[in-house]
């Protein structure tokens, strides 16, 4: 089995928390920490913005990637919304076998 870390950014916290309740319920995500304000700075539509957003750090199976991408997608407020996936090459064994039994597949 192999596992991930997938970060997206959203407008708030609160948005955050209805993307992660979804993916947690559905078993697709184990576990989610929300980082609330964070400042984003970036180029979009040939302007520079700086915006507070709210960070999601999701740990999941690798597996469940795609699934995941799509269910982001489906409820996140941007037009491209920021999602990126991270392997673990390496981690606390308890910690990860607690991934696989708070995930489906």
């Amino acid at each position: 089995m192999t596992y991930c870390i997938i970060n997206t950014t959203t407008s708030s916290e609160e948005e955050a928390k209805k993307i992660a309740n979804h993916l947690v319920e559905k078993k697709l995500i184990a576990c989610c920490n929300i980082i609330p304000k964070i400042t984003s700075i970036y180029t979009w539509n040939n302007r520079l913005n700086e915006d507070t957003e709210a960070l999601m750090i999701m740990k999941t199976k690798t597996e469940l990637y795609n699934t995941v991408e799509e269910e982001i997608k489906k409820l996140h407020s941007y037009e491209v919304p920021e999602i990126i996936c991270t392997n673990i090459e390496n981690g606390n064994k308890e910690y990860l076998n607690w991934i696989n039994d708070n995930t489906d597949i």
